[in-house]
């Protein structure tokens, strides 16, 4: 792997539009491929190895089709778990309805993890989980019917985001906010340097 650059940027194997807005934002020079894999959890599957199995399949997918110029290649992904129960993306508005009203009055667990690895190889260089506390309010009835009815939520795991109109639900939140959002800054841009990626940050 060599240093990121905008000549050898790094690869981000992800759609998220979030992820992409995160890595803008902190100046590192990047282009996206994101590889397509089933995220299903398997029957009885706990958290934190669905999430180590889902990253690594990702990465093993998303460094095959790294371009040649790839510094490296980051992967993540992003669950929110309640008790020991993985919440997905709802499937329509209803589901969402139904998510809202769990995590309402509730304090859940977002996990995200993510995986740097070279082009070519299938083998994470480095990998983290990072564990944020998320505490929604007891809002009402009528509020969490219309924030479902936004769709704000449809395409995001718990049916909220707390960095868009559901942030009017997020009463308090204990750990790194931008892993809510999808990829833990901090933590990632202390893993790159250590790894000898950033040559110099900011």
């Amino acid at each position: 792997m060599d240093v990121i650059s905008a000549a050898r940027p790094l690869l981000l194997g992800s759609a998220s539009p979030r992820r992409r807005a995160l890595l803008e934002g902190l100046g590192i020079p990047h282009r996206v491929r994101a590889p397509e894999v089933p995220e299903d959890v398997e029957p009885g599957e706990l958290p934190e190895p669905y999430l180590v199995r889902i990253v690594n399949a990702k990465l093993e997918r998303a460094c095959e089709l790294a371009p040649a110029e790839s510094a490296c290649v980051l992967v993540a992904d992003t669950t929110v778990v309640l008790g020991e129960r993985i919440l997905g993306k709802p499937s329509g508005r209803p589901e969402a309805l139904e998510l809202l009203r769990e995590l309402a009055g509730r304090t859940h667990r977002v996990l995200t993890r993510y995986a740097v690895g070279g082009r070519g190889d299938a083998e994470a260089r480095f990998a983290r989980t990072v564990e944020t506390l998320v505490s929604i309010r007891a809002a009402s009835s009528d509020e969490l019917e219309r924030y479902a009815a936004s769709g704000e939520g449809l395409d995001k795991a718990g049916a909220y985001a707390a960095q868009g109109l559901g942030a009017f639900l997020v009463e308090r939140v204990e750990g790194s906010y931008t892993n809510v959002v999808g990829l833990p800054v901090c933590e990632l841009v202390v893993d790159l340097r250590a790894a000898g990626l950033l040559a110099s940050f900011p």
